[in-house]
């Protein structure tokens, strides 16, 4: 099975169709909003995960997905899937590696939005 692509250009295209004729002011508005919100809620994925809190950990998982799912960040949408169908199936045992993965698919998908669209 082959790796997600980092960003889904289709979901940024559908963005985009939703104000077409705002010079992408409305998907650089939701894309600040995502880079600011996310790295919050790794931190809460690292807390929970310190504190052995399975359903906190499970609940922010879940909520990286659906946010990286709503702007197309399809690599980071994986690896959250991914923490939250362990996270409820297995525990917290066996998550860091997974949670490092996406950590780094953070930084990753950062860099390339800042590339798509240049403060």
């Amino acid at each position: 099975m082959s790796a997600p692509v980092l960003i889904d250009l289709q979901a940024i295209e559908n963005l985009r169709e939703l104000n077409p004729d705002d010079n992408d002011a409305f998907v650089r508005e939701i894309v600040g909003i995502y880079l600011e919100d996310t790295p919050l809620r790794i931190a809460e994925l690292e807390a929970s995960l310190a504190a052995g809190d399975g359903p906190r950990f499970s609940r922010t998982a879940h909520s990286i997905k659906g946010s990286s799912a709503n702007l197309g960040a399809a690599a980071l949408r994986s690896l959250a899937e991914q923490l939250e169908q362990r996270s409820h199936r297995e525990g917290l045992g066996n998550v860091a590696g997974l949670l490092a993965d996406l950590k780094q698919d953070y930084v990753r998908t950062q860099a390339e939005f800042g590339r798509m669209f240049p403060a």
